[in-house]
Parts: C-alpha cells; structure tokens; sequence
C-alpha cells in the first residue's frame, strides 16, 4: 500500500470522525436550547399532581386561546372539573364552505404535549386565519387539545378569503410545507386537493363575498381640533363602550352595531392629543341585523353633532338630509337578507371569519 493510500484513508477516518463530532455538538445544542424553552420540572405537569402551592384550574395545551375557566377549586392536571364533559367530541369543527383542509395521519399516537409544541406557532399563512382540529386515540374529535391526551390523526383547515383577498397559492404553498414539516416529525402521511382546485375555489369565495360586503359611514365634522379625551368623554356619556380599542354602539348581544374612528384611527391606538374628524362606521356583515340598523346610527350621530358642535355628513361629505333613514334602512335589510341566504349571517362566527 502506497504513502498516498495510507494518507487518503486516514484523512477519510478524520473527516468522519469530524462529522461525528460536528453531529455530536449539533444534538447537545438543541437539547440545550429545548431545556432552556422547556425545563424540566421536579413533577411532570401532564402525569403527575401539582406543586402544593399550585391553585386555580389547569392551562390545557390547545390549537387556540386557552380559557382558563371560572375561578374553583384546583384540579388536578389531566382532569377537568367534570371528567364526563372531557370525553364528549368539541362542538367547533372545519367550516367545508369556507376552508380548505390538510389531513395529517400519524403513524403512531401523537401526546399533546408534543404536538401542541410543533403546532402552537401556526395561526396563519399570509393573511389567512389557520384553524387546526384533532381526532384522539380511541375516538373523539377536538378543536382544542386537552392534556393526557393522544392524537392519531389532525388537520389544518385554512380561510379561502377575506378583506385581504383570495387564498394565494404561495399561501396554500406555505401551510402545505408546514403540513409537511409536522408529518415529518412524527412520522405522519399528508392528504390535501391540489393547488389549482384550491385556488378556483377561493378566488370564487372571495368574489361572492365581495359582492355581499358592505360598510356604511357617518362623519361629524367638528368646528376645530378637540382634545381626544374630551371626544371619548362626550362618546361614553353618549352610550359608547369600549371593546378592546373601539369605541362600540353595543347590541344587546354583545356585539357592535358600529363603530367610532378619531381621524380614521381607533380611540384606543389614538396616538396624537386632539382629533378633529369622527367617523361613524357600521361595519355590516359583523353587525347583527337591524331593521333600524342606519336610523339608529344617524340618531346617535345627530346627538353627537349636537353636544359637540359639530355637522353630521354622509361619506361623501353632504349633510345627511331629514326622511332618508327609512329608505337606506329597507337597503341594508335587503344586504342583510341576501347574507343570510349566502350561508353567512351577520354577526355570527363564520361571517366574521369572512369579513376581518
């Protein structure tokens, strides 16, 4: 055997000895930055009792926003306050008419811990809202993982439209490789139309939307700049409450019949210290339906005009003329009926999911 033989096998024995070592680094360093995103606990959260000094109900893993639910008495993890409740199927499931789905089968059960960690970054792709749902070891189908579970197969259901526009295929493109990357993980099969389907389906979807859509707006004009505290004082007195950084005209639902804007801003992320333009906006698919919906916002507008000075115009800057209530009225119940007929009643769920 030749010196140069000699010298080529033992540079192969040191490159595979490197690449060892470079795997062996490579391994500890994600375990150390597992251990520092999730350290290791004296008693594991999801099979053992809780800490003494632990109180209040558990944090469950979940695909969503987790409610912690009423204040009682603490509950051990893995069990709920009524254990029959924990086996029944989640009311919440994929909406066919508005998402379009990936299916994930799992080679083997999947804990929910561990998929709660390789999905609870996923809300969306692009401009689209991403629901995901689970079906569990031994039946039963969850919109919401709950801890001391297995799963044996999920799905990822995404928004056809929005406000935004149709589904894109680079955004169809990203949840299918993120599909991809949590079948991969646990040794999952995909299942999913093709792209082209899925496209012509939200490009359909967007257009009949668009066609149902509608925003109806008033403005006062004020005589000059107003401080933004006094404006949102004279808008609360008036009847306003405030939901989350608006400022609503409520139903008795719960939900707004419209909103204000202060110089086409919410109250709440108001940053300058006057405003010299509300806007008055009634936002119709997310509104419940009313036969009133626009004589109701133009009296409060005209009360508003009243105590702030100011003139109440329609959008195109015209001062809102006596006896045309009725008739824009009779328009948007008409609106508000044709909603309905499409499957998206206003108000509710799936036509906010739609129109956001």
């Amino acid at each position: 055997m030749s010196d140069l033989q000699i010298a080529l096998i033992l540079l192969g024995i040191v490159l595979i000895l490197l690449v060892l070592l470079f795997n062996w680094w490579q391994d500890r360093r994600v375990r150390k930055q597992m251990q520092e995103r999730f350290p290791e606990r004296e008693v594991d959260p999801l099979l053992g009792p809780p800490p003494p000094s632990a109180t209040g109900l558990r944090r469950e893993p979940a695909f969503g926003p987790v409610d912690p639910g009423p204040a009682g008495p603490a509950v051990a993890p893995g069990m709920t306050p009524d254990p029959a409740a924990d086996e029944a199927d989640d009311i919440e499931e994929v909406d066919a008419a508005t998402e379009m789905v990936i299916d994930i089968s799992f080679a083997q059960p999947v804990p929910s811990d561990l998929l709660h960690a390789a999905t609870h970054t996923v809300r969306r792709v692009g401009s689209k809202p991403v629901r995901m749902f689970a079906e569990r070891d031994g039946g039963g189908h969850r919109a919401r993982l709950r801890a001391g579970e297995s799963y044996v197969s999920m799905q990822l259901a995404v928004l056809l439209a929005n406000r935004s526009g149709a589904l894109t295929e680079i955004e169809w493109s990203e949840l299918w490789t993120i599909a991809q990357g949590i079948a991969e993980r646990f040794d999952g099969a995909l299942e999913g139309p093709e792209q082209q389907q899925v496209v012509e389906r939200a490009r359909a979807l967007d257009a009949l939307c668009a066609d149902l859509d509608a925003m109806v707006g008033l403005a006062l004009q004020l005589p000059g700049p107003v401080a933004a505290a006094d404006a949102i004082r004279a808008l609360e007195d008036a009847g306003f409450l405030r939901y989350g950084a608006a400022l609503a005209w409520m139903s008795d639902r719960g939900i707004p019949r419209f909103t204000a804007l202060f110089d086409g801003q919410q109250p709440g992320v108001l940053q300058a210290a006057e405003v010299e333009r509300i806007d008055l906006v009634l936002d119709l698919p997310n509104s419940p339906q009313d036969d009133q919906a626009f004589s109701r916002m133009v009296g409060v507008g005209r009360h508003l005009a009243a105590t702030l000075d100011a003139q109440l115009v329609d959008d195109h800057g015209n001062p809102v003329p006596e006896g045309t209530e009725e008739a824009i009225d009779r328009q948007l119940h008409e609106r508000y009926g044709q909603l309905a007929q499409a499957g998206f009643v206003a108000g509710e769920a799936r036509a906010a999911r739609l129109f956001s």
